[in-house]
């Protein structure tokens, strides 16, 4: 794929809606999806699993396997889309290193709907208990080089939507640039 935009990351704390607004952006602007809770460790899910928020470093081994997939995707000509929480800039920056011209789209909600949302999803890893200790690490991407911030409260057509818009603007933007 030729795009200047090879990658996108879909960020956020937990409940904001990365899976299933990156599985609509998949299939709505093209690109193949990949879950990024599905590289995390046994380690970091028990950690997660017993109500204990990860560290930089339960995270540091994580993000580099999710830069490599990112990579190796785009080396095989497609466009993924990584559904990764990427609270902090550093772990946005181990990312964009793999990467360059990594776009993130940041879905924003407030703690209340996170937990609600969290509260109501059966069978996660992931337990309520821990969306505090997820806007305690959030460093807001907002006003970071190529990055979408969008209300995660919006349908998820219409995030799809307005996601491909921003893809395409970004493509033409970034030609002129290149």
């Amino acid at each position: 794929m030729n795009s200047p935009l090879p990658a996108l990351v879909v960020m956020g704390v937990a409940g904001c809606g990365k899976s299933c607004i990156g599985e609509a952006i998949a299939n709505h602007s093209g690109g193949r999806l990949i879950e990024g809770d599905a590289f995390h460790p046994a380690a970091n899910i028990a950690k997660m699993s017993a109500g204990i928020p990860l560290d930089d470093d339960d995270r540091a081994g994580w993000l580099v396997r999710l830069g490599e997939e990112l990579s190796a995707t785009v080396a095989n000509g497609e466009r993924p889309i990584l559904t990764c929480s990427a609270l902090k800039r550093r772990y946005r920056e181990t990312l964009r290193a793999a990467v360059p011209n990594l776009g993130f789209v940041f879905l924003e909600l407030s703690p209340q709907e996170a937990e609600r949302r969290v509260t109501a999803r059966p069978g996660h890893f992931m337990p309520a208990s821990l969306i505090e200790s997820q806007f305690a690490a959030l460093e807001s991407p907002v006003g970071e080089v190529l990055t979408l911030a969008l209300d995660a409260t919006q349908p998820v057509l219409t995030l799809a939507e307005q996601v491909d818009d921003w893809l395409h603007s970004q493509d033409i933007s970034l030609s002129r640039t290149a």
